[in-house]
């Protein structure tokens, strides 16, 4: 039986979070840990959330992790924090999520289970469907994704800073689709996505010339959105995606991966 971040007992089956996880991920285990208690209702409004620094002692992550989970909770609506101390200090839930909401926080909770092949071939036929619909409308804007890549193309990135960016472009080439459902979906497999690819960059010996060919991909796929071309952007995608996880050997079985060539 686990314990909530209030310290209540839960009956989840949740394995709690662990001192080992990857730095780049622990601010999700924050993340999800107060997501699964605010969805099975442990947690609600009016409930005011540990300090930081009794979430960080518990939870086995830094502060800055928690700040950051925090950050993405209340910019969604979840929690007001405040400063200082006194009863209005610290963080408090103020709403509890509903509708398309409660559907995206589950599918982030229940993501972290799914099979490695299934998320890989959900993301190839999500992530073709955004490039195609993109190209085929030319007043969707890919300003958003541009600024990213510009960002990508900085020669200083750590690994974990150019696949938290490459995480963040592919969400906001979904978002830039104008498909609210599609874009739900990445968002909500996000975590589960990155965690895998995260994995695979330790298994890609030479990171250098592998991140080289990233960017390259990157802008050829936003290149052929912009150039309206749809079927030359759905195949870079795919191969763009399926290379990445072959190189990092963890290639999906065949029969998981949809070609886009033949629907």
């Amino acid at each position: 039986m686990r314990r909530s971040v209030t310290g209540v007992p839960t009956r989840s089956s949740a394995s709690p979070a662990s001192a080992a996880a990857p730095a780049a991920r622990a601010w999700r285990v924050v993340l999800e840990r107060i997501e699964t208690d605010l969805l099975d209702g442990t947690l609600r409004p009016g409930d005011r959330l540990p300090p930081e620094r009794e979430l960080s002692a518990s939870l086995g992550v830094g502060r800055s992790s928690v700040r950051e989970a925090l950050r993405v909770l209340e910019v969604m609506g979840l929690i007001r924090t405040g400063t200082g101390s006194g009863p209005t200090s610290g963080a408090i839930i103020i709403a509890t999520p509903r509708g398309g909401m409660s559907a995206l926080l589950r599918l982030q909770v229940a993501a972290q289970g799914f099979p490695f092949d299934d998320v890989v071939a959900t993301r190839l036929v999500l992530e073709s469907a955004v490039v195609e619909a993109l190209a085929a409308d030319p007043a969707r804007s890919t300003a958003d994704a541009r600024g990213i890549l510009v960002a990508m193309d900085a020669d200083d990135l750590t690994t974990t800073e150019f696949l938290a960016l490459d995480a963040q472009l592919h969400l906001a080439l979904a978002e830039a689709s104008g498909n609210v459902v599609i874009a739900a979906m990445m968002a909500g497999l996000r975590t589960a996505i990155e965690s895998y690819v995260q994995a695979g960059a330790a298994g890609i010996a030479e990171w250098d010339a592998a991140a080289a060919r990233l960017r390259r991909e990157h802008h050829a796929i936003l290149d052929a959105v912009d150039a309206g071309d749809g079927a030359r952007a759905r195949t870079l995608v795919h191969d763009h995606i399926a290379g990445y996880y072959e190189a990092a050997g963890l290639e999906p079985s065949a029969a998981g991966i949809p070609n886009p060539t033949h629907p």
